[in-house]
């Protein structure tokens, strides 16, 4: 039977470290420790940073001492002032030998800067040993605040204890000595809770060293691995690590798992997780490591081990700036074996780092992305070592290309996945991102492409949304906020946060213009968008409106044009050519001139920018779209037929005799059916707009000059004042009159038809049999019929309200989500 001592399970372990933001001052000292205390742990062993800006002001003091400037003594002062300070703060009446001790620290540092002084220089070895003092400093502050806590407290020195070597590859820890050196230690000290100096070690010459940057959490990971701990707890100023830089991404998501490769990856990219050396002894010891935030101790952070998530083609994307990419080209490549071997070489002897290889399988050229700083190195290498090839032509050039950014997407999920990167592709083609070099390992990891850096912000967000982990987001711009522009703002504020909750997309209204002015939004114009559009003052300038929206980096930019402006419509092929979609219910583009139609078209189909116009036509009724997919379906148009006016359908269908037609153009006028000036609608002309758009839309070359119009406006009162015409208008009323007569005496009715077939296109008012599908429309219905070859004995209509402003806006909107669909939304 075994002892109860034999049977105890064993001890838990847990390995915290905590950076410099973390233990920045007294009451942050005081909070770690809290931290500390609340958890229930066996053993636990917390290495710390020094404060914050500590170990850069140590450096600074070492160069200004080196550099013979005066002003070093100050420095030291302030230094050592901060650390008393925050020793006082923290232990108060008990601080005198910590401060004390501080003191003896401080002075034997500025005798080491007096001997600098008398050097003038800065040997790596006096540097080595002053800029790890920090660590020294703040172990000794959180340990003694501890012990006068009543807790049972050690502070381990880690250059009593660790040893190290450097090569390479970096720092190689001789964990042999140092876990001899830890055991020895430990055997005089085994306090229940110890805190251990990050940073800095010994080298095998008993030489103080350091860990280099971001060897505090090295040091983490060393002594979770020295102590045998089950956990290592990261303490930083985040909740864990994110999908992407919340700087550049807001919509970034937490991450609750990553694999020790997805973290690396990232790492690696730049990506705010921790050092892929860090890493590598709990790589080796199955050791998870957990990313926490001090601030929010409660949040549960992420968790990084072995354990592989497949949930998800990509967990994070990250970018990587200050690159540029040096490109060896020339036919004398192919098929020399040891090409890539002399550019490694050529560069490894300039010491240049290399970022990323992408050498395509012509082997016509390889291309390295380096740092920015090694970039006229590189080619200078290259230049160099390739010399006789490019005097004798084998080799064309040594191009190099700076400004580039790299964007990496990682996700162990990616692997033997299909269609990952296409979708990667397709992100940054839809976002007009071109793509420099691309770079995918084998193990499917990791899908690299450098960049411009012009384009690295809206790439990230393009790519984040591409993979679902944010919203599709546009910077949306209004142009006209009348009647149908308002009810177009009124929409898009109501449906946004069920656009955002359910179908992930985010249309930010950043922009508002008028005839004469603009309001310019940082972000997005919120809630009571009238009220705060009325309080502009910027005069209108569409160039500044433009260049606003695009400042954003969004992926994705949309103007929408409610005005009827033909000025506003001569910008939309330079909007499309930008890349920016245009939607609009402004028919002077689809009606007017037919170079800047064409123009229109041609720059759209260059960008893949989209140009919707659907509400040009019958407002809210999809008869663009259902003409578009009879045309790309293979059907041919034989006939389109309509009424395209809400106005002048309102008027024929109650015109039977009972009341004259000048008397119900007055009730329309009354009733808001009738623009102003009601010959807008009784001249026929935005009937014959309408017309030319849908034949346009057919595959007609056709302009509004092309168009038999009859105008049922007099010619003797089509000059005359808005007051004047109605005043007069019953002049029209015996010709009206007489027409009806004529009408029902065959047994038809009259309408105003928009009529296209291979005999031309025409517009007026016409004859109908009264069993025609025209005959009965109810209100201000529009009506369209498309006889076509698939539709020919039995027409195809689309019939329904047309016009209004809510019905119109309705239909704009619906091209708004049209777009955004052809961007990948899923909607």
């Amino acid at each position: 039977m075994s002892s109860p001592a034999a049977s105890a399970p064993p001890l838990k372990t847990v390995a915290h470290k905590f950076g410099g933001t973390s233990v920045a001052d007294a009451t942050r000292y005081r909070h770690v420790a809290d931290l500390l205390l609340a958890r229930d742990e066996d053993e636990q062993v917390t290495v710390v940073s020094a404060m914050k800006g500590v170990t850069d002001a140590l450096i600074d003091l070492a160069g200004r001492v080196a550099g013979n400037l005066a002003d070093w003594r100050e420095r030291w002062h302030e230094l050592r002032a901060r650390h008393r300070g925050a020793a006082v703060a923290l232990l108060g009446e008990d601080s005198g030998a910590t401060v004390e001790w501080l003191d003896g620290q401080f002075d034997t540092l500025a005798e080491v800067l007096q001997a600098l002084s008398v050097i003038g220089e800065l040997p790596r070895e006096v540097l080595e040993r002053v800029q790890g003092l920090g660590e020294v400093y703040s172990a000794r502050l959180l340990g003694d605040h501890l012990r006068s806590r009543g807790q049972d407290c050690a502070v381990l020195d880690a250059r009593e204890v660790l040893v190290v070597d450097r090569g390479e590859l970096g720092v190689d820890v001789d964990w042999e000595t140092s876990a001899q050196r830890l055991a020895q230690w430990r055997a005089s000290h085994p306090a229940r809770r110890v805190v251990v100096t990050g940073f800095v070690a010994r080298d095998r010459a008993n030489r103080i060293t350091t860990l280099g940057r971001n060897g505090s959490d090295y040091s983490g990971a060393i002594f979770a691995a020295l102590f045998n701990a089950a956990e290592l707890h990261i303490w930083t100023d985040v909740d864990g690590v994110l999908s992407a830089d919340p700087r550049v991404v807001p919509e970034a998501v937490q991450l609750e798992s990553l694999s020790y490769d997805e973290a690396c990856e990232l790492a690696y990219f730049g990506a705010k997780v921790v050092h892929p050396q860090t890493m590598s002894p709990a790589i080796e010891r199955g050791l998870p490591i957990i990313i926490r935030n001090t601030f929010q101790p409660e949040h549960p952070g992420t968790r990084i081990t072995a354990r592989k998530d497949a949930a998800g083609p990509v967990k994070g994307l990250t970018l990587s700036p200050d690159l540029a990419v040096v490109n060896l080209e020339g036919t004398g490549l192919i098929g020399v074996p040891g090409t890539a071997e002399r550019v490694f070489s050529a560069l490894r002897a300039e010491r240049v780092s290399v970022v990323m290889i992408s050498q395509g399988s012509s082997e016509h050229s390889i291309c390295c992305v380096v740092k920015a700083v090694d970039a006229a190195r590189a080619r200078t290498a290259l230049l160099t070592a390739f010399a006789h090839e490019l005097a004798i032509g084998q080799i064309q050039r040594v191009q190099l290309t700076d400004g580039v950014s790299v964007l990496a997407a990682v996700g162990d999920g990616m692997a033997g996945l299909p269609g990952v990167a296409a979708r990667l592709f397709e992100s940054l083609g839809r976002a007009r991102v071109n793509i420099l070099a691309i770079a995918q390992g084998s193990s499917e990891r990791n899908i690299s492409v450098a960049i411009a850096s012009s384009d690295a912000t809206k790439a990230l967000r393009a790519a984040h949304a591409g993979f679902w982990l944010s919203p599709q987001t546009f910077a949306v711009g209004v142009i006209g906020p009348g009647h149908v522009g308002g009810a177009l703002l009124d929409q898009l504020r109501a449906a946004q946060p069920q656009l955002l909750g359910k179908a992930n997309v985010d249309l930010r209204l950043r922009a508002i213009a008028s005839s004469h002015r603009m309001l310019l939004a940082e972000r997005s114009i919120e809630d009571d968008w009238r009220g705060v559009f009325a309080q502009a003052r910027e005069p209108l300038d569409l160039d500044r409106f433009t260049e606003h929206l695009l400042a954003s980096h969004l992926p994705h930019t949309v103007i929408v044009d409610c005005s009827a402006s033909p000025a506003v419509a001569d910008r939309y092929a330079g909007w499309l050519a930008a890349g920016i979609h245009v939607v609009t219910p402004n028919k002077q583009a689809g009606s007017g001139s037919l170079q800047r139609f064409e123009a229109i078209a041609e720059a759209a189909a260059a960008s893949g920018a989209r140009f919707r116009y659907e509400a040009t036509v019958g407002a809210g009724l999809p008869v663009i779209t259902t003409l578009r997919d009879l045309v790309d379906t293979g059907d041919a148009v034989t006939s389109i037929e309509g009424i395209f006016s809400g106005t002048l359908a309102w008027l024929f269908n109650r015109f039977d005799g009972s009341v004259s037609f000048s008397e119900l153009v007055r009730q329309a006028r009354a009733m808001g059916y009738t623009e102003p000036d009601p010959r807008d609608d009784l001249s026929g002309t935005d009937v014959g707009r309408k017309l030319v758009i849908l034949a346009r839309e057919a595959g007609r070359a056709l302009s509004l000059e092309d168009v038999r119009i009859e105008s049922l406006v007099p010619q003797a009162l089509r000059q005359a004042s808005v007051e004047d015409f109605m005043a007069r208008l019953d002049e029209v009323d015996a010709d009206f009159a007489q027409r009806l007569v004529a009408a029902k005496a065959a047994g038809k009715v009259l309408r105003y038809v928009a009529r296209l077939d291979q005999d031309g296109a025409s517009v007026g008012l016409v004859e109908l049999p009264a069993d025609h599908a025209f005959a009965n429309l109810r209100q201000t219905d529009n009506v369209v019929q498309f006889t076509t070859r698939r539709y020919c004995d039995n027409p195809l209509i689309v019939q329904g309200p047309g016009a209004g402003p809510e019905v119109t806006a309705a239909g704009v909107f619906a091209d708004v989500l049209r777009v955004a669909a052809g961007q990948g939304a899923r909607l």
